[in-house]
């Protein structure tokens, strides 16, 4: 059984040593949640970039035909994409068999903080199970990195986090724990493996649980208010299938394990 940890931000990792660990990157509102489903749709690969000019010139350096432009700047489409940042814009029409340049707000950095580890993995509810699948064979220790909003702790990643600590070391401990408790945790408390179980224990069982904690998180309150409601609904499904795939960022891309 690997070793498994929790960042609340990515912003807790900065004096943390991450090589020999594999990273598990989660934005599950909506970065890494439309990554799989990019994938999945037989995108080549997903090229993460942290600013939209650097968006811009990777597209221009691969060829307008060979990719598409995709991501959100606070939830919305940016000026000059052909892709926002929902998963159902992520089809095989949209994106199949070509590259994804992709930015948004919070996952891009994320992914870019974890550079340092032996694997950098993205994960969301939907592809939980295969996650926790691949990190139980590999067996190395486990750094899972909540992506966070605006530099805030966001409850929805948290709750990811959680599930997918069950999934490798069982369901201790368990306990009643708010959305507003999660959100206004100290980022760089020890026990935030621990308190990720005990959250996903009481909110993340049932689709019903799951769905309304991710409906009132941080993340959540803010796509609800920009019209992305569904969006929601679809990164809230547990392993969905179609969807289980494993997808590894290395050397500035993200293509399938």
């Amino acid at each position: 059984m690997p070793r498994v940890q929790v960042a609340l931000l990515p912003s807790t990792l900065r004096d943390i040593d991450l090589s020999g660990s594999v990273a598990v990157v989660i934005d599950v509102l909506r970065a890494t949640t439309t990554i799989i489903h990019a994938l999945a749709a037989g995108a080549r690969e997903v090229i993460p970039c942290r600013e939209v000019e650097e968006a811009f010139a990777a597209r221009d350096r691969l060829g307008a035909d060979e990719c598409a432009l995709g991501g959100e700047r606070h939830g919305l489409l940016i000026p000059g994409f052909q892709l926002d940042n929902s998963p159902f814009s992520y089809t095989s029409g949209t994106v199949g068999g070509k590259s994804v340049v992709f930015t948004t707000t919070n996952g891009t950095r994320a992914l870019a903080a974890c550079e340092s580890a032996s694997a950098v993995v993205c994960a969301g509810f939907v592809n939980r199970s295969a996650i926790v699948d691949w990190l139980k064979s590999d067996g190395r220790p486990v750094w899972i990195v909540c992506a966070g909003t605006d530099g805030l702790v966001t409850a929805e990643d948290v709750l990811v986090a959680g599930g997918i600590a069950v999934g490798l070391l069982g369901t201790a401990p368990s306990g009643p724990m708010s959305v507003a408790e999660v959100e206004s945790l100290d980022p760089a408390r020890g026990d935030a493996c621990a308190l990720a179980v005990q959250f996903y224990n009481a909110h993340g069982l049932t689709d019903a649980l799951r769905l309304e904690a991710m409906r009132t998180s941080r993340g959540g309150s803010n796509l609800i208010e920009n019209g992305f409601d569904r969006d929601i609904a679809r990164a809230a499904e547990d392993s969905r299938a179609g969807l289980d795939i494993v997808p590894e960022f290395r050397d500035g891309r993200i293509t399938v394990i």
